[in-house]
């Protein structure tokens, strides 16, 4: 199953908090650094975070200290935390797996108010 799904956009204030999960098969999750990139409206994908097999992390300076990107080894998921979310952080998320393919999940809306 090469497929990644992922939950947890909706709508929130500003300043509020949100979860987003991406959830895959342990074939693909063992071996790929995982991501999550957005796109804005009328933007590029960009990176938002990613984490890689052995939990490094790296993040985009827009989100630095208010997002925190982890993995489940077990439940073979990958998260993004949240907090203190901005109108600019409105896009569509989208969760990737990394090896020596690259996957995408089909994205998930963040939509915050201000």
């Amino acid at each position: 199953q090469e497929q990644l799904v992922e939950s947890g956009g909706g709508w929130v204030q500003a300043g509020g908090s949100l979860t987003l999960s991406c959830a895959t098969s342990q074939s693909i999750f063992s071996r790929s650094t995982m991501g999550w990139y957005r796109q804005g409206p009328g933007k590029e994908r960009e990176l938002v975070a990613t984490i890689t097999p052995y939990r490094i992390t790296v993040y985009a300076d827009s989100v630095k200290g208010r997002f925190t990107i982890s993995r489940d080894n077990f439940q073979n998921t990958v998260s993004l935390q949240m907090n203190s979310l901005k109108p600019e952080d409105t896009a569509i998320y989208f969760c990737n797996a990394r090896s020596i393919r690259n996957l995408w999940g089909q994205g998930t809306q963040v939509t915050v108010s201000s």
